[in-house]
């Protein structure tokens, strides 16, 4: 089953299923608020209004998660890429909900940073309450899985040692097109992202070195996980930063992100047109060795 969050014509937004090339309304404002009230089997047969695919507007496919947990260091390929070893644990930092845009929707660049950078990555939904889960417990909390870009500003990710400024500038963060669940999804599929059309980054989604599932049970060890919560399982080689030289985004180029089997972003960059307040912008830092 396919599910995803559209913006009315007249305002608001619709949690639909998607089925070819329609969509049916499900009577939930979208995704996330559909997986609180633990509908998503209710979801494969709820009859309601419906509308062409062709004619809606995507919007993230869970717009306001109340968690957004995000993996660093989580491809082989990407820790190899930047000479370091295998990581015991997995490297966590976090993300709010302003930092999403749909699908379609423009990628702001902050005129404070000189560094913004892409990171595709497989999006993991959360279906259940869980806390200290185990394996399969775990496994069974997954209500499916997205697509997501993790664009991070690298001068403010490395100005100290916690990443959180470069992870959450607002509207920078492409989510969606829809949620697939976990019957309809291969592990092993091939995430590949393109900037103007050249192709930046490309892996299977099992060169995890922590799984889904895995990472569901490490982390309702700290905290108790909800419906609608959404992790980001880390980014593979090819980002921008670990480039030599190095590459970064800018204003008009076209960024497309696409796990086989879920869809794909694509997203026009643009400046964000907000002006930067000089007593607050600061002086970038250097860049750091690492990248997530």
């Amino acid at each position: 089953m396919r599910l995803a969050t559209i913006r009315l014509p007249e305002g608001g937004t619709s949690a639909v299923r998607v089925t070819g090339e329609t969509v049916t309304e499900l009577g939930f404002e979208d995704v996330g608020a559909l997986l609180a009230a633990g509908a998503l089997e209710r979801a494969r047969t709820a009859e309601g209004p419906q509308r062409p695919l062709a004619d809606v507007e995507l919007a993230p496919v869970i717009p306001r998660p109340g968690k957004i947990l995000c993996v660093g260091l989580n491809y082989r390929s990407h820790i190899l890429e930047m000479g370091r070893e295998l990581p015991t644990a997995p490297t966590v930092f976090t993300k709010y909900p302003e930092a999403l845009v749909g699908p379609n929707d423009p990628v702001l660049l902050p005129p404070e940073s000189e560094q913004v950078d892409w990171e595709g990555e497989l999006a993991v939904v959360v279906g259940a309450t869980v806390r200290r889960a185990d394996r399969a417990t775990a496994e069974a909390a997954i209500a499916g899985y997205a697509v997501l870009n993790d664009v991070t500003m690298r001068d403010w990710q490395y100005r100290t040692l916690q990443w959180l400024p470069g992870k959450s500038f607002e509207a920078t963060t492409p989510f969606g097109p829809e949620l697939v669940t976990p019957d309809e999804f291969s592990p092993g599929a091939a995430l590949v992202t393109s900037v103007d059309g050249e192709e930046v980054q490309r892996a299977a989604t099992d060169d995890l070195v922590f799984g889904p599932a895995e990472l569901i049970a490490y982390l309702s060890t700290v905290l108790t996980l909800r419906p609608g919560d959404v992790i980001a399982t880390g980014t593979p080689g090819g980002v921008g930063h670990a480039r030599k030289p190095a590459r970064y985004l800018t204003p008009g180029q076209t960024l497309t992100t696409t796990v086989e089997g879920l869809g794909t972003l694509t997203n026009v960059t643009a400046a964000d047109p907000t002006v930067a307040d000089p007593t607050t912008a600061g002086d970038a830092a250097p860049a750091g060795a690492a990248t997530a």
